[in-house]
């Protein structure tokens, strides 16, 4: 059963709760979201997802437009957060451009008590194509426990460009290899599928979670 506005899994009392945004141009309920949800809900994690309102007008029929300035995204991931009834631990995350806007609201929540932690996914560091525009500074502070989950090739941030990235002791990586923005590897050079990276994505985020609660 989920609650309006939210496509819920694994939804059991007591459990640390993960709250998931969408990327920039793909909604919640994308076989990349779906895969993830379902990999948390099996090992013991309570996820909801929701959708911005530009995404949300999108479904509803409205027009393609481009998400609006990252302020109002801010805005509109915590209300979904005041929202969702949670009566475990409560973790904030996301895909991409989700991940990176719960990031920018992560010490707030942190700060009240009412966040454990932030998950992303696929962080983008830096627009494809210009990695002279860092979308870091606030990451060198970070208070917030955090996990990103990235591909070592994500053309918005490579394990290489991220090594020289200043970042907070806050921040933790798990490493998929050879995986890009959605965490799919080239089979012919790994011999690994995208599934099995998101299982493996799944698996440490939820060993993280449980050790942070």
């Amino acid at each position: 059963m989920s609650e309006p506005g939210f496509l819920l899994n694994g939804d059991v009392p007591g459990r640390a709760t993960i709250l998931l945004a969408h990327g920039a141009g793909a909604a919640m309920d994308t076989p990349f979201m779906t895969a993830i949800a379902e990999g948390l809900a099996a090992r013991g994690l309570r996820v909801g997802r929701f959708e911005f309102s530009y995404m949300a007008e999108r479904r509803r029929g409205g027009p393609k437009r481009p998400p609006p300035k990252v302020e109002l995204l801010q805005e509109e991931f915590r209300s979904a957060a005041d929202a969702l009834a949670c009566s475990g631990s409560l973790f904030i995350g996301g895909k991409s451009m989700g991940g990176r806007v719960a990031s920018l609201i992560a010490d707030d929540l942190w700060a009240q008590n009412r966040v454990r932690g932030l998950v992303c996914l696929g962080y983008p560091f830096h627009p494809q194509g210009k990695p002279e525009k860092l979308r870091t500074a606030h990451l060198a502070g970070l208070r917030t426990p955090a996990l990103i989950c990235q591909g070592t090739r994500d053309p918005f941030g490579t394990q290489a460009e991220a090594a020289s990235y200043d970042l907070s002791d806050a921040v933790a990586f798990c490493w998929l290899n050879d995986g890009d923005h959605d965490l799919k590897p080239r089979k012919r050079v790994t011999g690994l599928t995208q599934d099995q990276h998101l299982e493996t994505a799944a698996e440490e985020i939820a060993r993280w979670v449980k050790a942070a609660v």
